[in-house]
């Protein structure tokens, strides 16, 4: 029974220290081991820094206020996400599908009346967008045109 007993205590000596060799293998950092220390993350933003780089957000990557003026439309690309700020809008659809009101979870159609501080996303470039019926301030986020 003792043999028996000191064979499971080796397996599991054997294997604590497996996956102790397998663990300390791994890079820190790498897809296999995403977590690093304080150290090593000062380190890549001192490299970056000194480097030129910048940690500034990619361009379309924040919300950007545009002012568009009653009667014109502003059409987003695809992905573009718009907050509606001031005034009053409608959506434009594309014949088939609307505009994605986010907030109220609905497809808003051309004509439908587009919520103050709702988020709308674009989901194609084909014509969709909003209309202002009277000026308007609009966030957005993505590639746009006013016409």
């Amino acid at each position: 029974m003792k043999q028996r007993s000191h064979k499971w205590i080796a397996l599991l000596i054997l294997l604590l220290v497996a996956a102790t060799a397998f663990v300390f293998a791994l890079e820190p950092g790498t897809a296999e081991d995403p977590l690093v220390t304080k150290s090593y993350v000062d380190a890549k933003i001192a490299a970056l820094q000194n480097s030129g780089g910048t940690a500034e957000p990619a361009a379309g990557a924040v919300f950007t206020p545009v002012s568009v003026a009653a009667g014109k439309s502003l059409i987003g690309a695809g992905g573009t996400e718009l907050i509606l700020r001031s005034g009053k809008a409608t959506a434009i659809d594309n014949g088939k599908d609307g505009v994605s009101d986010l907030t109220a979870g609905v497809d808003l159609r051309s004509g439908k009346a587009i919520g103050a501080n709702h988020l709308l996303l674009v989901p194609r470039a084909d014509g969709r967008g909003l209309r202002a019926g009277t000026d308007l301030w609009v966030m957005v986020k993505g590639p746009y045109t006013i016409q």
